[in-house]
Formats: structure tokens, C-alpha cells, sequence
């Protein structure tokens, strides 16, 4: 029997570029039994009317819960519905569907429990600004610093899950500005996790939570979030 996989997208106000997406993803020819779940952040565009035109699952949350959240809510209905894969896929266009693939086949070869999609290590593709090129080098150091582990795209939200790892976000997923954060936890947790290069692309519509001065906020919150996952029981 194929395995059931979860095609996560976390959706606020990404009308422009849903619509794309889902359509490569629903002409994609993997060998395993793909479902798609969009979680409606409470956008106030028309996000759920585009992704209404498709085959897929909507879940629409009641407040705004931000990216982790959302995600979250993914696995959690990954995790209740028996999918032994799942993946995270940005709803602004920036994972393209082709490069799927790659993080199913490096799962099937290491049994890796989290597979990260990088943009830095072939450096191919959008490879994001200069400005937060260093904040996300930044984070790569602090993360090696207390997991001793190597994860270059440590905001890359380009991610699969095996069972295990769904099972363990599905009750532990930070709430805001998620991934730096997560990774302290999964390591903590003992999941094994891999990194391998893929092909990114420029968000294709809407706009980034972390802009301007937000950015400030950004680094001092997902530094204190790291330090105390870390110490954490």
C-alpha cells in the first residue's frame, strides 16, 4: 500500500500565489497517497475562495494564531488521521512542488525523522536577503551552540515528518516564528534530523511577517525562545 502523506500549507492572505501551488501539487506523480490540508490563518482575503476550487482539506481556524499555530494545527490533523509522512509548504509560492521529491526520497534512503529543505547549500535559487542572510547565520551559530547540531537553513520551513516527529508536533510546536526554535526541541527529543539542498523561489505574492522593525523583535524573541527550549525539562 502507498503511504499516506500530508501536504501542510499555512495560509494568511496568500491569495496571489495559493492557487499555483496547489495546482503543481495536485499534478505531481509520487508514488504515495497525497493529501492536502490548507490551514486558514484568518485571512481576510480571498485565500479560502481560491483553494475552495481544489481537491483539498480546509481547516479554518477561529483567531489568528500566527505560523506556528497553524502549522501546528496541521499536525495535529495529520497525527489523528494516521499519515505517515507529512510535509510543510509555505502558501506564498516560495517551495516549489517539483522539489518535494527530494525530501521523500532522502527520507526513504535515511529514515530520517525531520528532513529540512536548505536554499544554502548549493546556494541555487532565491537565496533571500543580505540582511537576513546574517540573522539566519546568526541563529545557525546559536543552534550548533546548543545542540551541537549542523542545520545551515535553520528557518527553512520547507519540512517533512515521519510518523514519530509528527506525533511530537502535533503536541510540542513553538507558537510564534517557529522553525530556529523547533529544531532545539527536536534535538532535545532525540529525532534524528537531515538537511538537504533543494531549489527556492522568491515569495510569489503577499507580504513577510517579519518586516522593518519587526525584525528587532524577531531575533531578540526566537533568541530567548532557543535558550529556553534548551533549559527546558
Amino acid at each position: 500500500m502507498k503511504k499516506k502523506l500530508l501536504v501542510i500549507i499555512p495560509c494568511f492572505n496568500e491569495e496571489a500565489s495559493i492557487a499555483q501551488l496547489l495546482t503543481e501539487l495536485t499534478h505531481l506523480q509520487l508514488p504515495y497517497e497525497i493529501n492536502i490540508a490548507v490551514v486558514n490563518d484568518c485571512s481576510t482575503d480571498n485565500t479560502i475562495s481560491v483553494a475552495r476550487q481544489f481537491d483539498v482539506k480546509i481547516l479554518n481556524l477561529v483567531v489568528n494564531l500566527g505560523i506556528g499555530g497553524a502549522v501546528q494545527t496541521g499536525y495535529k490533523y495529520a497525527n489523528r488521521n494516521g499519515y505517515e509522512l507529512a510535509v510543510q509548504m509555505d502558501g506564498d509560492g516560495q517551495h516549489p512542488a517539483a522539489e518535494l521529491s527530494k525530501l521523500l526520497k532522502h527520507q526513504e534512503q535515511t529514515r530520517a525523522n525531520v528532513v529540512i529543505g536548505s536554499r544554502f547549500l548549493l546556494k541555487q535559487g532565491f537565496q533571500s536577503s543580505a540582511l537576513r542572510r546574517r540573522g539566519i547565520a546568526y541563529f545557525y551559530r546559536l543552534n550548533q551552540l546548543l545542540t551541537g547540531k549542523r542545520i545551515v537553513d535553520i528557518t527553512s520551513g520547507f519540512r517533512l515528518f515521519d510518523k514519530q516527529a509528527i506525533a511530537f508536533a502535533a503536541e510540542n510546536y513553538p507558537d510564534e516564528y517557529p522553525e530556529p526554535e523547533s529544531l532545539v526541541m527536536f534535538a532535545k527529543a532525540g529525532l534524528h534530523i537531515e538537511e538537504i539542498p533543494v531549489v527556492m523561489k522568491n515569495r510569489q505574492g503577499g507580504q513577510s511577517s517579519i518586516r522593518s522593525l519587526s525584525s528587532i523583535y524577531y531575533m531578540i524573541k526566537v533568541t530567548l525562545a532557543m535558550f529556553f527550549a534548551y533549559i527546558r525539562k
